[in-house]
């Protein structure tokens, strides 16, 4: 293969999604410099609030389009949230600066301040993109590299819930300030809607791994998002080990057959869908030539003899963080990290182990795509297990603030209340509430956390520090003792976070970022945790010895300059699903 199917008569849009650490931002670099060097115009955008684009084309790539100097007709763009909302607000605030009192201005910036209005800047520039306008003339074709599936299909489907919204005309208290700018782009986001419904313009870019779950999710997407019109869609199974790369190695032998199943058992909607199938590499997908070679079937080191001898990887199992956790008796841990690399496993390993060690233990996650009932595939004694779902906390949300003030409100207020309480930004508030709710349990057991991907992530971290404003700023007694969810992940005798990286370029570099982001926070994260390491198991194909070596540099620059503590979780034959196999997980040496 050296043109995938979904990249045949290509139309102007082309959208890349899938469950995080599925290569999707590779395949869309790989497609966007195939375009491009077939002479077409192409904007390359990042939705991603976690993008690393930038790392991956080794330049710096802000939130403005800029040319990517060593591909011709390449440019790119970072869709950065953080930036994108200062310039929403300072758009909605800077005319009446010199109108209203101080006191009413810095009002409207505290209202402007949440994850709310950074969602609604960020998805103000996404719709930019999608209309015809001078920003975007020049470009043949615009890729989007988009975030993990649960953020892009919010994201996908925020055009159609904001016109609706807007149709409605009653919006008023909570989304006060982000509706004053919305109200002026409505024509934007219908001609947004107009273009994702229309096939010869956009075009949907399913990635996945040849895994149960992972397929599952595509399933998932691929169901939701044609419900809202998005009907162009193809399927790409990225990152397939070579049928030739298992000769005479049990690891690779089991890893192969474990995703010729999960394809054998692809879900029968998804078998409908034009497909790609793209072979995993021995290289590190970073730079120019390995994009290149993203699509072009490889068999160098296959067949060849194994360039190094495999050597013990010394290294402290994750039992061994267990033990230490456990010290505590109780408390909050969070496992957080980029897309893919395995939050969910180890979030359920990290419970089994404490609940082995006779403690109390709630597990739970605000990750839409997180399946840890499938994970743990059973139950244990003094462990609890649920979910933030999004919808559930919404309609909590909703009867909890019209039970409040319906007994004060006449009809007409309580409709103008319904209406308000179904802004889009409701769910932002409700979740953020069920996390609240869920840390408080930490006083008194272990809540262990799985986290969304890191974008989503940072959002949510960013409503806990505008409530932590907030009630700082409200507070009457400013002597007065307040315990807020930021201050709890500020203390780390209360709260251990837990970065969970592969043994990869990238999702080191995106490890390294958020751990940066958290500290600016004030948030000290605790421990790494590496997984699925091929260098911490005795492997003979030569493929996988290429990447056991690619994987050595990064663990060192783990241990040696990232992290306080570290732990590495080796790649094991048997999929870690249900408790033996995560305490096997938890327990296997280096």
């Amino acid at each position: 293969m050296t043109t995938p199917r979904f990249l045949n008569n290509p139309p102007r849009f082309l959208f890349f999604t899938g469950k995080g650490g599925v290569g999707k931002t590779s395949v869309a670099c790989a497609s966007a410099i195939k375009l491009a060097d077939a002479g077409k115009q192409v904007l390359l955008v990042s939705t991603d609030p976690a993008s690393n684009v930038g790392q991956v084309f080794g330049v710096a790539i802000g939130n403005s389009i800029t040319k990517i100097s060593s591909v011709p007709h390449l440019s790119a763009l970072e869709i950065d949230p953080q930036a994108a909302a200062q310039v929403y607000r300072n758009r909605i605030v800077d005319p009446v600066r010199t109108i209203l009192p101080e006191s009413v201005v810095r009002t409207i910036e505290e209202q402007l301040s949440g994850a709310c209005t950074t969602e609604i800047a960020a998805f103000d520039e996404f719709t930019a993109l999608l209309i015809d306008s001078a920003l975007t003339a020049n470009f043949d074709h615009i890729v989007f590299d988009t975030a993990p599936t649960g953020h892009t299909i919010r994201l996908l489907q925020l055009p159609g819930a904001w016109t609706g919204f807007l149709e409605a005309g009653k919006g008023d208290a909570s989304c006060l300030g982000p509706l004053a700018g919305l109200e002026k782009q409505r024509s934007q986001y219908k001609a947004a809607v107009d273009a994702l419904a229309d096939t010869k313009r956009t075009r949907l870019v399913l990635v996945a791994r040849a895994q149960q779950a992972t397929l599952r999710e595509v399933l998932r997407t691929h169901e939701e998002l044609a419900l809202i019109g998005i009907a162009e869609q193809y399927l790409v199974i990225n990152g397939i080990l070579p049928q030739q790369a298992v000769v005479h190695d049990d690891l690779a032998l089991a890893l192969y057959d474990r995703e010729q199943l999960a394809m054998t058992n692809i879900p029968d909607s998804l078998k409908l869908l034009p497909a790609d199938r793209i072979e995993l590499k021995a290289f590190n997908l970073v730079g120019l030539d390995a994009l290149r070679k993203l699509f072009i079937t490889d068999v160098v080191l296959v067949n060849d003899a194994p360039e190094t001898q495999w050597l013990a990887l010394s290294a402290p199992s994750l039992s061994a963080l267990v033990d230490d956790i456990a010290k505590d008796k109780h408390g909050l841990v969070m496992l957080m990290g980029k897309g893919g690399v395995g939050k969910t496993t180890l979030a359920a390993a990290v419970a089994v182990e404490l609940v082995l060690r006779g403690l109390q233990v709630h597990l739970t996650t605000s990750d839409p795509a997180a399946h840890l009932s499938e994970t743990l595939n059973g139950s244990l004694e003094n462990l609890t297990v649920s979910r933030i779902d999004p919808h559930a906390e919404t309609l909590r949300y909703q009867k909890s603030i019209l039970d409040a003030q319906s007994a004060n409100l006449d009809a007409k207020g309580r409709a103008l209340l319904e209406e308000d309480l179904r802004s889009p930004c409701t769910e932002e508030i409700a979740v953020f509430q069920a996390f609240s709710r869920i840390i408080r349990e930490a006083g008194k057991k272990f809540v262990v956390m799985d986290t969304a991907p890191t974008g989503h992530t940072l959002l949510l971290l960013d409503a806990t520090g505008a409530y932590d404003r907030e009630v700082h700023r409200q507070s009457v007694d400013k002597e007065a003792h307040v315990l807020t969810p930021m201050m709890q992940l500020q203390d780390v005798t209360q709260t251990k976070v837990l970065l969970v990286t592969l043994a990869e370029t990238t999702p080191v570099l995106e490890a390294v970022n958020l751990q940066t982001d958290l500290c600016r926070a004030g948030i000290e994260p605790w421990a790494w945790v590496i997984n699925n390491s091929v260098a911490a198991v005795p492997v003979q194909s030569a493929l996988l010895q290429r990447r056991a070596q690619n994987e050595l540099s990064q663990i060192a620059a783990v241990a040696n300059t990232h992290a306080s503590r570290y732990a590495v979780v080796p790649l094991l034959k048997n999929e870690p699903i249900g408790v033996a196999r995560l305490h096997e997980l938890a327990i296997s040496k280096n």
